[in-house]
């Protein structure tokens, strides 16, 4: 028992935190506030859009990636389930019938039925640290769940983003092209009445041809955006109740943000890296604990009878209790070389874990730099639509006085044109920050309860 209990105290592991090997800073760099962070579970309801939550609610139900990360889930907690059973006693129930035959004698029969019993006290920790191994695979899996859950609801907000853009441009292109179309109309009646020449009737032509060719490729956009949204959503695109013309979802300005500690805490791949930490921990134990002896305990109950009415009356009682213990002498250190495996195991663990910490960082100033950015270009935006309408409109109107010529309009049109298509990209992009900003953030799933501090708690007792 000192002998044991000298091996178990070298065997503590000690517990992983989110931060751990890397300085976190005191806030984010872009200012954003800090205090009652925004709930981020079920971020997209802040965009306002039934339609966008619908779509998002039916692909965390029916999408095949989260179906195949679910199968993963309840796969790793029936082996953590197993890793459990091998702590206890196992029990069995035998039965056998024999008859014997000897030459020129009768024959003879043999009845037996009785219970087994073995078990293999877990004296050095290797069993419980391959338990609780089990038990933080089962908490990397579940996070892992979040992660592909987290991915989904933001691809599907980003599909969704590009196709009410991609209808809103259209929308744009043709309400151009219709006016683009009455120009063409007057310069051809100038034409006919010799106010214009033939060429500023080609140039106008030229122009609505231009604005006309935009049509189908963004016709082409919106079509791949509903396809790629059915294939999110584990439907056909003949099953994707979709309605047309929807406006841009744009969430609320009024976002908080909790501490860069709390967003990891939040992070699923972080926990999915930090619980693989402590798994890998758990089996450096495993290995450690596999150089020291193991104990057994077996033993029998059961009875014997020659006839089957004997054998249920009672027959002969027979019982047998078996003690063992066995241990490595010589294996050519094959067993100090697992745990020098198991340990190197545990440092990749590790080294992904600070990875992981690092990436979610820079993930979340990326997106704020992004959104800040993309709003002050959205800003500008707007202000040279305006100019840029208003430009046109006086275009045309001296233009039908003749105090401009020809080139005027169609630059003014085309100046137009552009203007409002980059405002309708600037609110996508500002949408898309948003999304690429919640899930920076880890939001889109529940986080379960850490197995890893039931680990711990069982790595003290055997320490």
């Amino acid at each position: 028992m000192a002998l044991a209990m000298a091996g178990c105290a070298s065997l503590r592991v000690e517990p992983t935190d989110a931060s751990a090997g890397v300085t976190l800073p005191p806030a984010w760099s872009a200012g954003a506030a800090a205090r009652d962070a925004t709930p981020l579970a079920q971020w997209w309801q802040r965009f306002g859009d039934a339609t966008l939550t619908s779509l998002i609610e039916q692909a965390l139900a029916a999408n095949t990636d989260v179906a195949s990360a679910q199968a993963a889930l309840r796969q790793a907690r029936a082996l953590a389930q197993v890793q459990q059973a091998r702590l206890g006693p196992s029990v069995g129930a035998s039965a056998s019938a024999q008859r014997s035959q000897s030459d020129g004698g009768g024959g003879s029969n043999l009845f037996r039925a009785g219970f087994d019993a073995s078990w293999e006290p877990d004296i050095f920790g290797g069993q419980h640290a391959a338990r609780d191994a089990s038990a933080l695979d089962t908490e990397a899996s579940a996070a892992s769940l979040g992660d592909v859950q987290v991915s989904v609801a933001a691809e599907v907000a980003q599909g969704y983003i590009a196709l009410r853009n991609a209808e809103r441009r259209l929308a744009i292109a043709r309400e151009n092209l219709a006016s683009q179309q009455e120009t063409l109309q007057i310069t051809q009646w100038r034409v006919q009445a010799g106010l214009a020449t033939s060429l500023e009737a080609e140039q106008a032509r030229t122009s609505v041809e231009q604005t006309r060719a935009q049509i189908p490729a963004l016709q082409t956009t919106i079509a791949q955006s509903r396809h790629g949204l059915a294939l999110l959503t584990g439907r056909t695109v003949a099953e994707l109740s979709l309605p047309e013309g929807g406006a841009l979802p744009q969430p609320a300005d009024d976002l908080a943000l909790a501490f860069p500690a709390d967003t990891l805490r939040q992070r699923p791949d972080v926990r999915a890296a930090e619980a693989r930490v402590g798994a890998a921990a758990q089996r450096v134990v495993q290995a450690d604990a596999a150089r020291y002896p193991s104990f057994s305990l077996s033993g029998t109950l059961g009875l014997s009878a020659l006839t089957l009415s004997g054998l249920t009356g009672g027959g002969a009682l027979a019982a047998s209790l078996l003690g063992g213990v066995s241990a490595p002498i010589f294996d050519g250190g094959a067993a100090r070389a697992q745990v020098s495996a198991q340990q190197a195991a545990l440092d990749q663990a590790r080294a992904a874990h600070r990875a992981s910490v690092l990436t979610a960082l820079k993930d979340v100033e990326d997106a704020l730099v992004a959104l800040q950015g993309d709003r002050e270009k959205l800003a500008r935006l707007r202000d040279a639509a305006e100019a840029a309408d208003n430009a046109a409109l006086l275009a045309r109107q001296r233009y039908a006085s003749g105090l401009v010529d020809f080139q005027t309009v169609l630059t003014t049109q085309r100046t137009q044109l552009s203007a409002q298509d980059s405002v309708a990209a600037g609110d996508a992009d500002v949408a898309s920050d948003h999304v690429r900003l919640f899930k920076a953030l880890g939001g889109g799933w529940t986080p379960l309860p850490p197995a890893s501090s039931a680990a711990s708690a069982s790595n003290d007792k055997t320490s």
